[in-house]
């Protein structure tokens, strides 16, 4: 996930909402969006998937096609069971609830999506303390971590969990490596705390490493995966973990309202996702690497390398994040200002190669004009 997304009537930017813009209605029907993996449509054959779906009331006796997709990222995580959400912050939330003690504190990378973006829930829902470890090279890893953990005192907060987040969003879609995951986990260990993973894109992070799903969450506890990014399923998360976990996990989710009904229609997007978009991430992280080619160095403006689908690129000091991107929605390519001095954009299922070499060559063009 992001800051609040642009809209075409207001442009949200960030955490500026610049109302009633009048460049706005100059904005072409059909922009190029860059803003997030979030915003594709699923595809015809999704949507027939969906109409199709066998459904069932999933809070009295179980949905069978909400059943073979949990049954299904389970396998694939090597957990042994898995649960359907709306979201991927309440799965997040719902594995912090499971996870944590009331009165003690969380620790994960200081730009993790828990921390920002899921409006102080685990303060709000679990009652603990986030702690945010700042990363002395981008992202958080098994030294950083051992260097925030605290010395035992009863004056301070104990540690009840460590969260990671693979790929990191706000580092601009980087993936942390199965090594160095692994690392971060033994730290964790050491001082016997469990370990949540928010893999909200790690469908990625698997693609472009070419390690297995099942590797990766073996260094979790808990891990949650999204449906509605990379996949292009319109609804959707999973969390894995064991049995009992999953359990206990179920009622949480019933407290946060999380229990659906016949949500097979939902389910059944996400499996089609899983079954055809999966293997063609590649091409996305193709797509990121070719626009940060055409950008990187224009008008002074630095890309941070792409990993997977997210470019940041970092701005010269004489330009503002914000009013460049309304330049840009007014060519009809939209992206998102992460800051005053970066934007972020995002390629999907949505955009081919034409679409991004023209998002691309318009964001040049914009840079050398400003």
């Amino acid at each position: 996930m992001s800051p609040p997304e642009i809209t075409l009537a207001g442009f949200a930017f960030g955490h500026v909402l610049v109302a009633n813009i009048p460049e706005a209605q100059h904005i072409c029907a059909m922009p190029i969006d860059l803003r997030s993996d979030t915003v594709t449509q699923p595809t015809s054959p999704m949507r027939r998937a969906m109409a199709e779906a066998e459904v069932g009331d999933d809070v009295l006796d179980g949905d069978p096609t909400v059943r073979r997709l949990e049954a299904r990222v389970a396998e694939l995580l090597g957990k042994e069971g898995a649960l359907f959400f709306p979201s991927g912050t309440m799965a997040n939330q719902t594995a912090v609830w499971l996870l944590s003690r009331p009165g003690t504190e969380i620790l994960l990378d200081a730009g993790a999506h828990i921390i920002h973006y899921e409006g102080a829930g685990a303060a709000a829902l679990a009652g603990v303390q986030v702690r945010s470890v700042t990363p002395r090279a981008g992202m958080m890893d098994a030294e950083d971590l051992r260097g925030a953990m605290r010395a035992a005192s009863p004056h301070v907060p104990a540690a009840s969990l460590v969260c990671v987040e693979n790929t990191h969003n706000g580092a601009g879609g980087r993936v942390t490596s199965l090594a160095a995951l692994q690392s971060i986990r033994a730290v964790a260990n050491e001082f016997t705390l469990p370990v949540h993973m928010d893999g909200a894109r790690l469908w990625n992070a698997s693609v472009a490493t070419g390690t297995s799903l099942q590797d990766f969450a073996g260094c979790a506890d808990t891990v949650m995966v999204s449906f509605s990014k990379g996949l292009g399923a319109p609804v959707g998360a999973a969390l894995s973990g064991a049995a009992n976990m999953m359990s206990e996990g179920w009622r949480v989710r019933k407290r946060f309202g999380g229990g659906m009904r016949q949500s097979g229609i939902l389910a059944a997007g996400a499996l089609y996702g899983l079954e055809h978009h999966f293997e063609r991430l590649h091409e996305d992280h193709h797509r990121a690497r070719e626009f940060a080619s055409l950008i990187d160095g224009v008008g002074g403006a630095r890309v941070v390398p792409p990993d997977t689908n997210i470019i940041m690129v970092d701005l010269p000091e004489r330009l503002n994040a914000f009013s460049l991107v309304q330049r840009l929605a007014q060519a009809g390519v939209l992206i998102t200002p992460w800051s005053a001095t970066r934007i972020r954009a995002v390629t999907h299922l949505g955009v081919g190669k034409g679409d991004v070499e023209h998002a691309a060559v318009t964001l040049a063009r914009t840079l050398e004009t400003m």
